[in-house]
């Protein structure tokens, strides 16, 4: 039976795309989601919300020169409406929004053109935008642009955001006060009286659920179903990362409580004021955004309503198999046509580890827009393409968006960046071949001793049980463990008296290293900074030469470190990062926030024959927030100065 061709209905205050598998309405000209009926279901979104609380684009923006990462939120409201594909195999449509100096202070300085587009036979549809900003308009930051959607919380009650992190979740009204008690950070909430009270003494907390942008490809809700309704599935797939900011690693919010699914395109979370979209005087800037798609499925009779999961995982390959798209309408948007590609192999140079040459099996290489090593992880204003390199280096790096790019790379297992400042510049069609690329880390001399694996996190250490009073049940014996609430809280309750004391050869980083240096919460309800010690045997010093302390950073956050060798009071310390640092990851349970590399000269005068010991200060405890003030360690090495002894791992 031939599919119905897809119709445009075009009415006084709506619009609605129909292809008789699913109808969209949307207000007219606004733009926004107003109801999706599907399945013999009336309206997905929430019937109690406001039309223009449903489903939408937003913004947040603030005045140049301006800091922080919050801002004027805006939904994004059309004023103009076109139809721009028409035809029985797709709709395309445009809901523009113009900007002119009238509006100054009034509503971010942007053009932007939101497009929906539906095609014949799809159970879904797809949302994509453009964003300009033209030369002479006022320079202005945005910390945020997203879609949401807002389902309905009497049907929704099943969250799926990976395989892992599954679960039925809470209801809205469960956060509310009298059946919630709002913690600190004040998005966590412990769950005091649910309506459903299975969820009595949980910690719900919106962050426990962020993905890295390399994993966050598919997530949404299963509705709950009856005789009368079979469940469904309301999915939110991101066929590509090119439009998103900050790279493979990036953390971004999924789905939550709500319910509630979200596409995020830009956003400050785990990364700070660092991310924060600021364009310049005279700086024009024009990107796409999307397409995204929100993918609908639903039960036949009798499966296991997990299928719908398993089925949306493939619809998302699906989508990502035929990225780039061929069916957007906007010349913004390039075609696979208009592309290129970009292969080679990465090899990595390290004498003290291997004569030869080391294969980077499972490298991160990308293009991103020009910069320097690892700016790719706060750049948000162009667009990036990664890949991983396979179990002999190579790399292929396919349907890269015409302009200029520098190569970058790390690899699991080796410290620092690569980054290549030769500009690649890509052409429609063109094929590069960089042939050998060789990444030499940084190394001055032998490894004396080294504590943890260097994988840009800090999930190796030890990340220890929650307080029972405040957990998430899903994160019970569960690989993710560091997403439980409070645990920064536990680092006094293991280390009551003193800080941590660490020392080579005896200590297991796996078991002895706690995942963050947090501060510590005094008996008067203060917060103070704390410093970790380090001790390790050395033989036969040479205090004319200089030994070589790598610091690798997983996340800081309004933080000092300084490093002293020897004398807890040298004064000055030997080393400070200064106060760095803004990604907020131990608050919002990451395991990882921007990445920081620091080298540090160790004169061989401050070093003894036997014993030694660094101590590792963090130093900033001050304000409302004292409590989340602290850095995590990705790796720690010691070179000594000479060539090149056995490495020992401790």
């Amino acid at each position: 039976m031939a599919s119905q061709a897809v119709q445009l209905r075009i009415e006084d205050r709506q619009v609605v795309m129909d292809n008789g598998i699913l109808q969209v309405y949307l207000s007219n000209p606004g733009g926004f989601v107003t109801r999706m009926q599907y399945n013999g279901i009336d309206n997905l979104l929430e019937i109690l919300n406001e039309r223009d609380n449903r489903g939408y684009w937003d913004v947040v923006w603030s005045e140049f020169g301006s800091t922080g990462t919050t801002g004027t939120f805006e939904r994004i409201v059309g004023t103009s409406f076109n139809v721009i594909t028409e035809n029985e195999e797709q709709v395309e449509i445009s809901f523009t929004r113009k900007w002119n100096p009238s509006l100054k202070g009034k509503r971010a300085p942007l053009n932007i053109d939101k497009r929906y587009v539906m095609l014949r036979n799809s159970s879904g549809f797809y949302s994509y935008a453009i964003f300009e900003h033209l030369q002479e308009w006022p320079a202005f930051n945005i910390p945020q642009i997203r879609i949401v959607y807002k389902l309905r919380k009497d049907k929704f009650h099943y969250m799926a955001v990976s395989d892992k992190r599954q679960r039925f979740m809470p209801l809205p009204d469960d956060r509310l006060p009298g059946r919630g008690k709002e913690l600190v950070p004040p998005e966590a909430v412990l769950l005091v009286n649910p309506v459903e009270p299975e969820f009595k003494g949980e910690v719900d907390d919106k962050y426990q659920y962020s993905s890295e942008n390399k994993d966050l490809t598919v997530h949404g809700w299963i509705s709950s179903q009856s005789e009368a309704d079979p469940a469904m599935g309301f999915w939110v797939i991101i066929p590509s990362n090119e439009f998103r900011s900050g790279g493979p690693v990036k953390q971004n919010l999924t789905s939550h409580v709500g319910p509630i699914s979200l596409a995020m395109f830009l956003s400050a979370h785990y990364a700070g004021e660092d991310i924060v979209l600021k364009l310049q005087p005279n700086e024009p800037w024009k990107k796409v955004f999307g397409p995204t798609f929100v993918y609908l499925n639903t039960l036949l009779d009798g499966d296991d309503p997990l299928e719908l999961w398993e089925d949306a995982k493939y619809q998302m390959n699906e989508e990502v198999q035929s990225w780039p798209y061929d069916f957007p309408a906007s010349e913004d948007f390039q075609m696979s046509s208009q592309r290129g590609s970009v292969c080679g192999t990465l090899l990595v140079r390290d004498r003290c580890v291997s004569d030869e040459y080391i294969i980077a099996e499972g490298a991160y290489v990308g293009l991103a827009p020009p910069g320097e090593a690892g700016s790719w992880q706060r750049e948000c204003k162009g667009y990036q393409f990664w890949t991983k390199a396979n179990e002999e280096g190579y790399f292929s790096i396919n349907n890269i968006r015409s302009g200029d790019y520098n190569l970058y790379a790390w690899v699991p297992g080796v410290i620092g960046e690569y980054w290549n400042n030769a500009v690649l510049t890509i052409t429609p069609g063109c094929e590069i071949n960089v042939g050998d690329i060789i990444y030499e880390p940084p190394r001055d001399g032998p490894t004396l001793w080294e504590i943890g694996t260097p994988d840009r996190s800090a999930a190796g250490f030890y990340v220890p049980d929650p307080n029972p009073n405040y957990i998430n049940k899903l994160f019970v014996d569960h690989p993710d463990k560091f997403r439980q609430y409070g645990l920064w809280e536990r680092y006094a309750d293991l280390y009551p008296n003193e800080d941590l004391i660490y020392t080579v050869g005896a200590s297991d980083y796996t078991e002895d290293w706690f995942f963050a240096q947090a501060t510590r919460k005094k008996e008067d309800g203060s917060y103070q900074g704390t410093t970790w010690q380090i001790k390790f045997n050395l033989d036969d010093v040479e205090a004319s030469k200089i030994y070589k302390l790598r610091l690798a950073l997983a996340s800081a956050n309004v933080s000092e470190l300084q490093v002293r060798v020897n004398d807890p009071k040298q004064d000055p310390p030997l080393f400070t990062t200064g106060v760095i640092g803004k990604d907020n990851a131990i608050a919002r349970h990451g395991i990882h926030g921007l990445y920081w590399l620091f080298s540090i000269d160790v004169p061989g005068l401050l070093l003894e024959n036997g014993v030694n010991t660094i101590f590792l200060r963090q130093t900033m405890a001050s304000g409302p927030l004292a409590l989340f003030q602290g850095i995590m360690y990705d790796y720690i090495r010691l070179e000594g100065p000479t060539p090149f002894p056995p490495i020992k791992k401790y």
